[in-house]
């Protein structure tokens, strides 16, 4: 027994001898690292301060593709644990972009900045596993403050509006503006053609059709029905307030409202025209609408002059003044108390991390799936998302967020169309993405929150 005791001894001072020792090499590791700014850069002393932070903290391990890892990262069981996280923690989060933003002095993606705000508020990262050998990578509260200053500072200098409450103006959301500037001439244009289905192949069909102003914005449908009783691969996304998205289609292919425009005449199972040519030649018959075309484009019909009209015109498809952005102006009386505590649950619980800016989505791309495979079964074209335009594996299963705004009026919802009800799309987003579960009566308090989302669409005016 007594040679067991000493054997046992042996064992637990090795261990520890080998751990302390592993906790110093990294800690010596961690510390040979250091900021090098590109040439010609020159970061404020407060970007300086958080890129060092950073760096210190080793965030870019598990979150920046090709981090220099500790010699140990190609042992057996430290190889699959750190691949692991490493996985986990770049899919959840690329700190490329904020770096960027931090080293040129510039604005940083407005969801990026939620979600280190987040993590910083919560204390969430790093976690445990990390910190148990990087001693040095735990936030002190006097580092987590520097980065929740940092991102105040963000929201203070790039996206809080002037007619904000002072008491709001560093909340994750901002009110929608009252208008945009537009050209009202091509505006007059780009609504007749939106609901122009001479657009289509066998002129049955117009952006309306699948974008329908007086039900949100889309078709109600599932996934849309094209010309001939084609049917799409993918939910169609609200038309309203898509000038506030970072992107078009729900992967991002289109950079803008205009190139947004030019993909569904010439889909064949949308609205199915064989080329620019063939619809131009269709409305060149029209004397009055040439009329009025030309008097604005005065090269005449094309596929830019066109798609150009329409985009103008989607620019006013905006809906301000819901609930909500009198709240965010200071009402504190235009949602009620359970809307206050829904929208209180919905940043808690991550929601605002992603929902976030103007529209509370169409800001960035995210895994359907983040916390839990999500049950797809056979995955589709249409399921790959934002991966068929980057080609790179992290963005498979990556979608544009979608905007909230109206949410209430356009079910069915995510890009499939299989979600019937807000209740049941809360259930999913917290179980998938977040990996945790509400009581009803908080779910039915978010749900709340999310109908103050509705808001008013005002035609713009036509002479």
């Amino acid at each position: 027994m007594k040679r067991i005791t000493t054997l046992f001894g042996i064992a637990v001072a090795g261990g520890a001898l080998c751990y302390f020792g592993l906790v110093g090499y990294v800690y010596y590791h961690d510390n040979q690292r250091t900021t090098v700014f590109p040439a010609k850069i020159n970061p404020s002393e407060h970007n300086t301060k958080v890129l060092n932070l950073l760096q210190e903290k080793g965030c870019d391990y598990c979150h920046t593709p090709s981090a220099k890892l500790p010699f140990y990262a190609s042992f057996p069981i430290a190889k699959q644990l750190m691949e692991y996280d490493i996985q986990l923690g770049y899919k959840s989060f690329n700190l490329s972009q904020i770096r960027e933003s931090l080293l040129e002095n510039k604005a940083a993606p407005q969801s990026d900045i939620t979600k280190i705000e987040w993590v910083m508020e919560y204390q969430t990262m790093p976690p445990t596993r990390y910190s148990a050998l990087h001693w040095a990578g735990v936030m002190s509260e006097a580092e987590r403050k520097i980065l929740l200053d940092w991102a105040k500072q963000q929201r203070l200098e790039y996206y809080a509006t002037p007619d904000m409450a002072e008491n709001r103006r560093n909340e994750p959301v901002q009110p929608i503006p009252e208008s945009v500037n537009v050209n009202p001439e091509k505006v007059a244009l780009g609504m007749r053609l939106y609901h122009d289905p001479r657009l289509s192949g066998d002129n049955s069909i117009s952006c309306a059709h699948c974008h329908q102003l007086g039900v949100g914005g889309g078709d109600g449908r599932k996934t849309s029905q094209g010309v001939g009783g084609e049917i799409g691969p993918i939910n169609a996304p609200t038309v309203y307030n898509s000038v506030f998205n970072v992107e078009q289609f729900w992967d991002g292919r289109a950079p803008d409202l205009q190139a947004q425009a030019g993909g569904p005449p010439l889909n064949p199972i949308e609205m199915a025209s064989k080329s620019w040519d063939e619809i131009t030649d269709k409305l060149n018959k029209d004397p009055i609408l040439t009329r009025d075309f030309t008097a604005v484009y005065p090269k005449g019909f094309s596929g830019a002059s066109i798609t150009d009209a329409i985009a103008e015109f989607e620019k006013t498809l905006i809906t301000p003044n819901a609930p909500f952005d009198h709240y965010l102006r200071g009402d504190d009386n235009a949602i009620t108390a359970q809307q206050k505590h829904g929208y209180q649950l919905f940043k808690e619980n991550k929601c605002a991390t992603c929902h976030t800016g103007k529209i509370l989505g169409g800001r960035s791309f995210e895994p359907l799936g983040l916390k839990k495979d999500f049950g797809f079964g056979e995955v589709t074209a249409a399921d790959i998302g934002r991966m068929n335009v980057t080609k790179e594996v992290r963005d498979r299963l990556r979608q544009k967020v979608p905007t909230l705004r109206n949410v209430a009026l356009t079910a069915p919802y995510f890009h499939r169309g299989d979600v019937k009800t807000l209740d049941e799309a809360v259930k999913l987003m917290l179980k998938y993405q977040v990996g945790t579960t509400l009581p009803q009566k908080d779910v039915d308090d978010i749900v709340a929150f999310l109908h103050t989302l509705n808001g008013v669409y005002t035609p713009y005016p036509l002479n």
